[in-house]
């Protein structure tokens, strides 16, 4: 689905793909007007996502149609392996995990995943882990140390799931041991911001020895929900 600032883009589009159609069913040579709708589409694109609002920037990061860690490693990896449970708990499959080949090179390859349905998205908790999300990361980040092999993350969560099943299992500590060990580990570490980087959740995969954010994506302290929420919880004690 597009973003209504999105609409005026979504309009051009539509233009460019019924004179397409047009020419493929009379056969008509429609290319320079095409060319023109394209610069236009170009032009408007580019003045549209240079002068996004703070609230808009988040709607990108977090648009619905923007790759996820799978789609990456898919599209990047070869010989991928995904990797499964924290040897705790259970499988949390917010966060994915496994070997991989970039190039050659084996690395040891960990995001957080979202879902493109609605039961994806219950199966992967809208890619907030719980804390056996945190444990099996830092299982899979020690295995990479064991061998010497490099660490990449995905980062691209709204935050930590704040449930009370995970703060009983030990949701702060797990977060908190994860940037105490990724501190230490004596392999290579880097951490890509694909798309939105919330608080806790997001840092617990983003100690690394180099931080990279692609065009678009976020990295803050707590989303803007949870800023709303806490203001009118203290409106309500004050």
């Amino acid at each position: 689905m597009p973003l209504e600032f999105e609409n005026g883009i979504l309009g051009i589009q539509v233009q460019i793909d019924k004179l397409r159609d047009l020419a493929d069913r009379k056969g008509i040579d429609v290319s320079n007007e095409v060319e023109v709708l394209r610069e236009k589409l170009l032009e408007i694109s580019q003045q549209t996502y240079e002068n996004l609002t703070p609230m808009e920037q988040v709607l990108v990061a977090r648009h619905d149609q923007r790759p996820y860690t799978l789609d990456y490693i898919n599209l990047i990896c070869t010989d991928w392996i995904e990797l499964h449970g924290d040897r705790a708990f259970r499988d949390d499959q917010a966060i994915v995990g496994g070997w991989a080949r970039i190039r050659g090179r084996t690395v040891m390859m960990i995001g957080h995943q979202k879902g493109r349905t609605m039961k994806e998205n219950l199966d992967r908790n809208f890619g907030m882990p719980h804390p056996e999300g945190y444990r099996k990361a830092l299982r899979l980040m020690k295995q990479a140390e064991k061998f010497g092999r490099p660490i990449v993350t995905l980062i691209d969560t709204p935050g930590a799931y704040p449930g009370i099943g995970a703060e009983e299992r030990g949701q702060g500590e797990a977060i908190a041991t994860n940037l105490r060990e990724m501190a230490r580990l004596k392999t290579p570490l880097i951490s890509v911001i694909i798309g939105e980087g919330g608080s806790g959740g997001a840092l617990a995969l983003g100690v690394t020895d180099r931080i990279m954010m692609l065009e678009h994506s976020v990295y803050s302290v707590i989303s803007p929900e949870g800023v709303l929420s806490n203001t009118v919880a203290l409106c309500r004690t004050s």
